[in-house]
């Protein structure tokens, strides 16, 4: 499980003085790119490969109130990737400083190809390098199917 620590400032907490939900979901993007750079998958790297990462949905669950003062972590584990590596899904926990679970999120998206803008599956160096990682006791493997457990249509106001 990949770990990355936040203080939580000002700046993050709501009109309630804790932490925002535009909050929670500013540390899981930033814990998913520090990963992904950390496993050798930067912005620069995406680039190069013309390809880009996309939420479908983050499914929030909030069990306990954070508030400023104390640093939180946040957790990411693999939880799906489709064998071309096109969808993937994680899994992220937030701990405060004693290590309680105070909140849990389901994320899935997938990569477009940037020029396109379009789904993509992955190039091979990037795909082997995410099946050599650290898998959660439950992954599996992701097809279309999945991505459309949640599904929810347009509707326009025209």
């Amino acid at each position: 499980m990949f770990l990355k620590e936040f203080e939580v400032r000002w700046s993050d907490v709501d009109a309630n003085r804790h932490l925002a939900n535009s909050a929670y979901i500013n540390f899981m993007s930033h814990t998913r790119m520090a990963y992904l750079s950390k496993i050798g998958f930067g912005h620069k790297e995406f680039e190069a490969f013309g390809i880009g990462p996309v939420v479908f949905y983050e499914h929030m669950y909030y069990f306990k109130e954070v508030f400023p003062g104390k640093p939180i972590r946040v957790s990411l584990e693999w939880k799906g990737l489709s064998k071309d590596g096109m969808f993937f899904e994680f899994h992220h926990n937030f701990y405060d400083a004693d290590g309680k679970n105070v909140g849990h999120c389901e994320m899935m998206g997938a990569f477009i190809d940037m020029k396109k803008r379009s789904l993509t599956g992955l190039p091979d160096e990037i795909l082997q390098t995410f099946m050599a990682e650290e898998k959660a006791a439950d992954f599996k493997f992701l097809t279309k199917e999945d991505t459309r457990k949640h599904v929810r249509l347009p509707k326009d106001l025209v």
